[in-house]
């Protein structure tokens, strides 16, 4: 990393000492001097304020772009593009091992050409946490951990010897063994420092740099270190790849949104509850592209863990960031994760700055503002398919009736409506399932049920709605002790009373970090967690990133067989159609307490407020609030069971591993020797007789539509992370080399091999191509003949017959994940545009990486507004022409019915995007500028 070689136009740089050292800094307090209108600025600007005066080289920064952002019009419409260059790179393995294996095939292409290899290295630090890869196969069982982690290992060995080369190869390059924690999570508690700072002897006269810590990560929920007052956020592996080889990352300056938070939260209710709730307040809002900034009274109210939630959630509210400014909460927090050590420096810098918050500090200049007394919030979940659809637990039970209504709609003619509106208002409870009485065979499919047999002889019946999945997991909540310890202070009532999971649920308790076992073991709650089935199952990510693991095979085929809607409860970020698991199809988001609640009571039709969750030995009644702890219990546990030695112990060999990880044979060498036979890790073929200047761009001539697809496609229909289907092309294909399905793995853990990955673009078995309408999965019509086949299957077809294609779609097209194989197998299908009424941010970012156009609707209309069927052929022109920002692009589709012609939007958003573009992608560009340097 090199000290910043500032033009310094306004005189900014100047010394800080702290603790009798001297640092240089650039000053906001001396630009505020002349610019007073620097002071109220949002504080998440002024840390991009800060990267523009330190990197102001008269090319990619240049005054008038420091200038534009001192002059910031809150109201106005972003169209000032600047420059940012973050001060590290955070990678997970199911996004990193691509993101390892592009700057491998780019060492090669280099060298190829008559380049230096070398070239291709980060700049910035770069980390890797491996968190993705362990998956739910054992559970409810003492060592399930330990099962996990070795059928893990047993999977992934190709994976991890391939990140042990790149460690080796490629400075700047460290690498988080796997089951330490999750990648946000072990960010927040080690990995970030708040304020960075260069070393002696790196800056000019010998004196030390010091400058924010920012990052940007290949994960959505990079935003979690936000709460820690660290500007940051996800964006593609492609994108990440480029700024890690020093290519700034271009942006608009954006709007911000200030959050107003006054009170304190209730009795009873969680920052999951709180989380939940703001992300339904925010998506309602509008926040896409713009940043959020928390501010107010109550965040003296809220913990560093609390503020973490909320910031983890940003992608699910829709917003690039969601920003918590350094305050004294965040300094506490440093010293009792082990950071100490750092203090002095974030308190100076961050005070000198004007980047230090208290409850005194003048609020900021927002865009637009809203608020909310934390007092109003109530216990929730989010479900059955999206985060930010909230459930107030209070009717939990009405809605998830009227979810399932609505799910089984096409199936319920026959059915009395009013016998169907009496269920939907009555509240007695479902459990007489082995007793079918009239009623509930008058109901038809919302009365099925299925026998489940278990070992000893005993059965139980699930229903419509029965949880078969309880899983604490996510950063977003295992990050929380508050939370956790809530969790296993339920645990601990519930066994007190006798009470046990219900035998049809998979239950799973997977930390963030190492800490969070520790404190658990302390306060005396893991024996109880243990009873109720939730045992430690690994460190990682599992459910919430569809890691469940296969459910018992007599629950599967009772599901399979009665074709119930079974639901999953998880204290993670996301619940998309068909991401958690292929049989469970309502999917609910709550806190650890409530995960453990459901795990009880084995159903959603429940009421939890009125109903009881089950009962005691003697037969007595046990309802959720005998066994809620209380706000005093809580925080008890917490000043009881956490201490700082926890974080230095559990960090001290971080990045060591365990004997699997050390004992890995690793292959040396600059360059990466590719195995023809390795199904994990193949040479991409993007760089492949890659010209030294790029082609001239083209018009769009007589194109196919691959798909049309609705609204709130993410990138999980795109790009499966989940199990990987023996009949799906990849499956096919993966059995050709002669791997057993046992050994599938998952999409995820072979984003190494693009022939996998593309065989595995738009094969979500939810995905609902409308130009089949009834159909499921990834087949569409290849045209002109009209025969149904996988959507593999008919792109290779067209690209045989040298048809280019299309994708329509509808509103938040690629919301989700940061997932940059749903733009690079939408490539490699050979799709060379996508239009659609809006696009996810980095889902658009992703698809400009690859060469791929992203063209948007005028608003008010869409595909199906226009009549269009899928058969058409279609022509976009001006682009060969030469291509703008946001220009106007005239569609052409041609099909039986007539023509039809409509303007579109070209969202390539800044000059930078529409060079990457126009050399076939970032990488390609990033590779000329590096072969011509």
């Amino acid at each position: 990393m090199k000290a910043p070689q500032s033009r310094n136009s306004f005189g900014t740089q100047q010394a800080l000492s702290v603790a009798g050292q001297k640092y240089q800094i650039f000053s906001l307090k001396s630009l505020a001097a002349k610019f007073p209108q620097v002071d109220r600025l949002p504080f998440s600007l002024k840390v991009l304020l800060e990267n523009l005066l330190r990197f102001e080289d008269d090319n990619s920064v240049k005054k008038e772009h420091v200038e534009a952002l001192v002059q910031w019009d809150p109201k106005a419409v972003p169209t000032q593009e600047i420059a940012f260059r973050p001060a590290r790179v955070l990678l997970q393995d199911f996004t990193g091992v691509p993101v390892v294996v592009d700057l491998a095939a780019m060492r090669e292409a280099i060298q190829k050409m008559g380049g230096d290899p070398k070239k291709i290295n980060p700049l910035q630090p770069m980390d890797l946490v491996i968190d993705h890869s362990v998956q739910v196969d054992a559970f409810g069982r003492p060592d399930a951990a330990k099962v996990n982690a070795d059928l893990e290992f047993q999977r992934n060995q190709e994976r991890y010897r391939f990140l042990r080369w790149g460690q080796g190869a490629f400075e700047n390059f460290r690498v988080v063994p796997p089951d330490t924690g999750i990648v946000h999570q072990v960010n927040l508690e080690y990995l970030a420092s708040v304020v960075f700072s260069l070393k002696i002897g790196q800056a000019c006269d010998g004196e030390a740099f010091a400058y924010p810590d920012t990052l940007v990560g290949t994960d959505s929920h990079t935003t979690m270190i936000n709460g820690l007052g660290v500007v940051g956020w996800g964006v593609g592996g492609i994108e990440a790849e480029a700024a890690m080889l020093g290519q700034p990352i271009s942006m608009l300056i954006p709007q911000v949104v200030g959050f107003k938070l006054h009170g304190k939260l209730p009795e009873g209710a969680t920052a999951t509850d709180l989380v939940l709730t703001v992300t339904q307040m925010l998506r309602k809002k509008g926040v896409v592209g713009k940043f959020v900034e928390f501010y107010g009274s109550g965040l003296s109210n809220l913990s560093l863990p609390d503020r973490a939630t909320l910031a983890n959630m940003a992608p699910e509210y829709g917003a690039t960031i969601g920003f918590f400014p350094v305050d004294e909460e965040a300094l506490r927090y440093l010293e009792l994760s082990g950071r100490g050590h750092m203090v002095d420096l974030v308190r100076a810098y961050s005070q000198e700055q004007g980047l230090f918050r208290t409850d005194a500090t003048p609020d900021p200049v927002f865009s637009d503002t809203l608020e909310l007394d934390l007092a109003t919030v109530e216990p929730s979940l989010a479900g059955p398919k999206r985060p930010q659809d909230r459930v107030p637990l209070r009717q939990s039970k009405k809605m998830f009736r009227e979810a399932l209504r609505e799910m089984l709609k096409g199936k319920l003619e026959k059915v009395d409506p009013k016998r169907l509106e009496t269920w939907l208002s009555e509240g007695g409870s479902q459990t007489q399932c082995a007793h079918q009485d009239a009623a509930r065979a008058e109901l038809g499919e919302i009365g099925k049920c299925a026998k489940v047999e278990h070992g000893g002889g005993d059965c139980s019946h699930l229903e419509q709605g029965a949880v078969v999945i309880a899983a604490i997991t996510s950063c977003t909540n295992t990050s929380n002790p508050s939370v956790m310890l809530a969790a296993g202070l339920v645990a601990k009532k519930a066994v007190e009373r006798g009470l046990s999971s219900k035998p049809w649920v998979k239950t799973s308790l997977a930390p963030g970090s190492l800490v969070v076992t520790e404190y658990l073991k302390k306060a005396g709650l893991q024996p109880a967690l243990d009873k109720l089935g939730f045992n430690l199952v690994g460190y990682g990510c599992t459910t919430c990133i569809g890691n469940s693991g296969p459910l018992p095979e007599p629950v599967a085929a009772a599901i399979e067989g009665e074709d119930l809607v079974a639901s999953a409860v998880l204290s993670g970020n996301r619940n998309f159609e068909g991401r958690i698991n292929p049989l469970v199809r309502f999917n609910y988001l709550a806190s650890p307490p409530l995960v453990v609640a459901y795990a009880l009571a084995g159903r959603m039709d429940i009421d939890l407020y009125a109903e009881p969750i089950g009962k005691d030995p003697q037969g007595k009644d046990v309802f959720l609030k005998d066994i809620w702890p209380s706000r005093q219990e809580i925080d008890a546990a917490i000043r009881a069971s956490i201490q700082a030695e926890m974080y230095g112990q559990s960090y001290s060999d971080v990045f060591k591993g365990d004997p699997n990880w050390q004992n890995l044979q690793v292959p040396k060498g600059e360059t990466f020797q590719w195995d023809p036979d390795s199904t994990y890790v193949k040479h991409p073929p993007y760089f492949e007789g890659m010209p030294k200047q790029p082609a001239p761009i083209r018009d769009l001539k007589a194109a196919r539509i691959l798909a049309l697809l609705g609204d709130s496609v993410t990138t999980d229909h795109i790009s499966p992370a989940g199990s990987i289907k023996p009949s799906s092309p990849a499956g096919k294909y993966l059995q050709s080399l002669g791997v057993k399905p046992e050994d599938f793995n998952s999409y995820g853990a072979r984003r190494g091999n693009h022939e996998v990955m593309m065989r595995g673009t738009f094969a979500n078995i939810r995905l609902k191509n409308l130009m089949l309408p009834g159909t499921e999965g990834g087949v569409t019509a290849h045209l002109p003949d009209g025969e149904q086949m996988s959507i593999y299957d008919a792109a290779m077809k067209y690209k045989r017959e040298g048809v280019p294609l299309v994708v329509f779609a509808g509103k938040e097209y690629g919301t989700g994940s940061s997932r940059d194989w749903a733009a690079k197998g939408t490539y490699l299908l050979g799709v060379r545009a996508v239009i659609a009424e809006s696009f996810e941010r980095i889902h658009r970012s992703n698809l400009v990486g690859m060469g791929v156009l992203p063209l948007q609707f005028e608003e008010g209309q869409s595909w199906s507004s226009l009549g269009l069927t899928g058969r058409e052929q279609v022509t976009i022109d001006g682009i060969a022409v030469g291509l703008k920002p946001f220009q106007k692009l005239q569609v052409l589709a041609k099909g039986e019915g007539g023509e039809k012609s409509f303007q579109v939007t070209l969202r390539i958003d800044t000059p930078d995007e529409i060079e990457y573009y126009r050399h076939g992608g970032i990488l390609q560009y990033v590779l000329r500028q590096l072969l011509a340097a």
